[in-house]
């Protein structure tokens, strides 16, 4: 008797024990990697994976906020080790460099944007973020930031200035406003070797119809129309303050009036809303052959190697978050800085009620109607090439603005040694 009421003990427990498993399996969880490390920006994360799980109660996401300055060493780690997240934030750029090292599923990616409407993002959003062979997406698009020249509309109007929205008027305008000796400065713009300063340089370069790569992948550095736009930007760069200037100095001789003009992207927003008069600031993009923007969309990328429980998961909480409340929510994070790339998010109430977007409607509706403008080194018609990142992480480019501008060298020799270096560092890629 002793031993039948153990063995049917044993089959209860048993049971029990699977039947926890069977009830365990049935809820699948999946790993969400995003750089929204501050506590506010988290608790926005929070909320929305809240709002998730409780709609669908058989996923849960888990959170893993890394920060910026180590994000994408960390998915380098992670991928070595078998181990990333299903689902990753992701800026475009290093989203071609995932998709080079095929850590991305396409398929999934294609799934969502299919699920979502490709007619619901803006013009040109979605052509920022193709693969090189142009027949799929790195990443679904969550929001963006793009860079042009700001201006205070009264600084210009006291000096009897137009918009200077070609490359003769900017140049012009710039001298005009330039009073070095009051540390007075025509426009600030970045000279450092940094990656701003080839992401500025990118917009003239592009205007002028002048590309790191042609549609071949071959290095077109050394060109007439590279060296024109090198020239050009010297030339700037004299009327702008001394030294070698990034992100900080362009920000500060802006908002503190020692520059009326500034190369900088959409994030100088919010500070002019906190410090600045936001119906003082305008923006423009100087053309030469062609209008260039440079911008940076931020996406939400699906990794290869999931299992298919967990790619349904990753494509269910992706769609989730396009959603317009939800997409209005993760822009919101960054009011003014982050752009919509989602037609949904103008439309909902929080969006339009902010304080900081209705302080710079009409400047937001300019702004996300550059889409079609944004033009990025390496990206030539349909292709994106993806050793563009070799080429940046080489330094080559700013380093040789840098050499150009403040230590005054030879535009053509200096295109020339920069030419030569690409070569060689492409063949032994």
């Amino acid at each position: 008797m002793f031993n039948n009421k153990r063995v049917l003990l044993s089959a209860l427990v048993a049971c029990t024990l699977i039947s926890g498993c069977k009830e365990e399996d049935k809820t699948t969880t999946i790993e969400f990697m995003h750089s929204s490390v501050e506590q506010e920006r988290q608790a926005v994360i929070n909320q929305l994976i809240a709002r998730f799980e409780k709609e669908n109660p058989d996923i849960k996401i888990k959170p893993v906020p890394v920060e910026e300055d180590a994000y994408n060493t960390k998915v380098t780690t992670l991928a070595r080790s078998g181990a990333l997240p299903e689902v990753i934030e992701i800026s475009h750029d290093y989203a071609k460099v995932m998709d080079k090292e095929q850590l991305i599923d396409r398929e999934a990616i294609q799934q969502v944007i299919a699920d979502v409407g490709e007619e619901r993002f803006y013009d040109g959003v979605l052509r920022i973020v193709r693969t090189e062979d142009g027949k799929a997406w790195t990443g679904v698009p969550m929001s963006s930031w793009l860079q042009g020249i700001w201006y205070s509309k009264s600084a210009l109007a006291k000096a009897g200035l137009d918009e200077p929205n070609t490359w003769t008027s900017l140049l012009n305008a710039a001298s005009a406003l330039a009073n070095p000796a009051q540390k007075k400065y025509g426009i600030a713009l970045p000279t450092a070797e940094s990656v701003m300063t080839e992401q500025v340089f990118s917009q003239f370069a592009l205007s002028d119809g002048a590309n790191v790569f042609n549609a071949q992948g071959d290095i077109t550095l050394d060109t007439p129309e590279m060296r024109e736009a090198l020239e050009y930007y010297q030339k700037l760069a004299a009327l702008s303050m001394p030294g070698s200037n990034d992100v900080m100095e362009i920000k500060d001789a802006f908002m503190n009036g020692a520059a009326p003009m500034a190369i900088y992207s959409t994030y100088i927003l919010p500070a002019v809303y906190k410090d600045g008069d936001p119906q003082d600031l305008g923006f423009i993009v100087p053309t030469q052959k062609s209008s260039a923007v440079y911008g940076m969309v931020t996406s939400l990328t699906i990794t290869a190697g999931q299992s298919e429980k967990e790619t349904q998961a990753a494509e269910k909480f992706i769609t989730f978050m396009e959603q317009g409340p939800n997409a209005a929510q993760w822009v919101l994070m960054s009011p003014g800085a982050a752009l919509p790339v989602n037609k949904g998010v103008v439309e909902e109430p929080a969006y339009k009620e902010n304080p900081v977007i209705q302080a710079f409607s009409a400047l937001t509706s300019e702004l996300i109607a550059q889409y079609p403008n944004v033009q990025v080194f390496g990206s030539v018609g349909d292709k994106n090439f993806t050793r563009m990142g070799d080429v940046t992480g080489s330094g080559v480019i700013y380093a040789l603005v840098n050499g150009v501008t403040v230590g005054k060298q030879d535009p053509q020799a200096a295109l020339a040694k920069g030419q030569k270096h690409l070569v060689e560092l492409m063949q032994q890629h």
